[in-house]
């Protein structure tokens, strides 16, 4: 059976090549493939990072990403959709979020896949605690320009 949307909150991480084989596997309808893959950095506000703890309304924060792929899915001819968010702990240098959109043509899945993560960043609803060299830990707000971005579509 053809799944066109997968979601996935998962703990461990994931595999670049795997998840664009299942956008490609018996899809040959589909002319462009387009992902993103966010990865924790070393850096924020001028503090030095040493990782994230990222946690999430189980349930809810899947309902909403799917209403999110079924908006960009209103907006654009797309394909197969595949996002996967890691929640935990999470240290510099690990993936946190993978998107990936198929379309027929690129320029769907470009806008595709950049609304789908602009929209996650400000709708889902995932908590980050931010951890940082000098013991410290916060928790963190959407920025402004995260709600800019989302706004802009």
């Amino acid at each position: 059976m053809l799944v066109k949307t997968a979601v996935n909150i998962q703990e461990q991480d994931f595999d670049l090549t795997h998840e664009c084989e299942q956008l490609h596997v018996n899809n040959n309808i589909d002319g462009a493939t387009v992902t993103f893959c966010g990865r924790v950095r070393n850096n924020n506000l001028n503090k030095a990072v040493t990782g994230l703890y990222l946690e999430h309304y189980p349930g809810m924060t899947e309902k909403q990403l799917h209403l999110i792929i079924d908006d960009a899915r209103q907006r654009w001819s797309i394909g197969r959709v595949r996002v996967i968010h890691r929640i935990g702990q999470l240290n510099v240098g690990e993936q946190i979020v993978f998107v990936g959109v198929t379309s027929t043509h690129r320029q769907d899945a470009f806008a595709a896949c950049e609304f789908i993560m602009d929209h996650l960043k400000v709708k889902a609803t995932f908590w980050k605690k931010e951890l940082t060299q000098d013991g410290q830990s916060k928790w963190l707000d959407a920025k402004s320009t995260d709600h800019e971005k989302a706004q802009h579509w």
